[in-house]
């Protein structure tokens, strides 16, 4: 896998992008990273048996709470921007809450110039090019939003303090809870209490990531109430508890690292 970081003025929006290229078939789980993720299959596509189906060739990944497999038979070569929890919609023009727990076609939303995009990519036989391509579009549709600066002040506060209350996370945007719970879910694709879930299990994640092996020192550092709550939630976001994690594979927290 090779990372590239996108321009300097796109970094408040896009995390990264990455490149995979594989002539081995495989099988790997994955679990919710709170982020979404536009994702350009320049061969065969991955199969996720969860929801039965193969992603599609242009593909748009929502907001998640449950762990998938998937799956490759061996001719892989893909384009993957990954985004803030908060910020897909200002570059595809569709609310990110219209395709939770789901993965799209890209195609389905109906854009032109990100179709064009995607075809260009397409055409291409040089990654770094692709790259620039898309970064390039991305740039184009930047534009201040106020609610998407409103939404990323709470989401960072979220980072300090997984478990904030609603309440307080509205403050910090200044709206009302109503008006906050409305925004958040059309901005980031879940509600705020479903998005400090999987912003727990993250958080949780990383710990583990860095040798913390004291359950209960996890749960609490993460906000979970106690440590049958922490498993519970563990488990219904990765199918394993976090002792069979570990013994299944490396935890590894998407959300709380830096790639780069």
């Amino acid at each position: 896998m090779t990372i590239y970081q996108p321009s300097e003025e796109l970094r408040p929006y896009v995390r990264y992008y990455w490149v995979l290229e594989s002539n081995e078939p495989f099988s790997v789980l994955t679990f919710p990273i709170g982020c979404p993720q536009i994702i350009f299959h320049k061969k065969s596509p991955l199969y996720i048996p969860e929801l039965n189906k193969s992603q599609s060739q242009f593909t748009i990944s929502g907001q998640v709470n449950f762990p998938a497999h998937i799956q490759s038979d061996g001719r892989l070569e893909m384009i993957v921007a990954v985004f803030y929890p908060h910020t897909i919609g200002l570059f595809i023009d569709t609310p990110p809450s219209s395709f939770y727990n789901m993965e799209i076609s890209g195609y389905d939303i109906e854009n032109r110039q990100l179709n064009e995009i995607a075809q260009v990519i397409f055409d291409s036989k040089d990654n770094n090019e692709c790259i620039t391509t898309l970064d390039k579009y991305l740039l184009s549709k930047i534009e201040p939003v106020l609610n998407i600066s409103r939404i990323g002040e709470s989401i960072k506060a979220m980072f300090q303090v997984p478990s904030m209350p609603v309440s307080s996370l509205a403050d910090i945007a200044c709206l009302s809870k109503r008006q906050y719970e409305r925004i958040f879910n059309e901005t980031v694709g879940m509600n705020p209490k479903e998005y400090s879930r999987v912003m727990r299990f993250q958080k949780a994640l990383w710990l583990m990531q860095n040798g913390e092996q004291n359950y209960a020192e996890v749960a609490y550092a993460c906000g979970f109430s106690d440590q049958s709550h922490f498993i519970r939630d563990f488990k219904a976001m990765s199918g394993h508890t976090p002792r069979t994690l570990c013994q299944y594979s490396l935890p590894y927290s998407d959300l709380f690292t830096n790639p780069a």
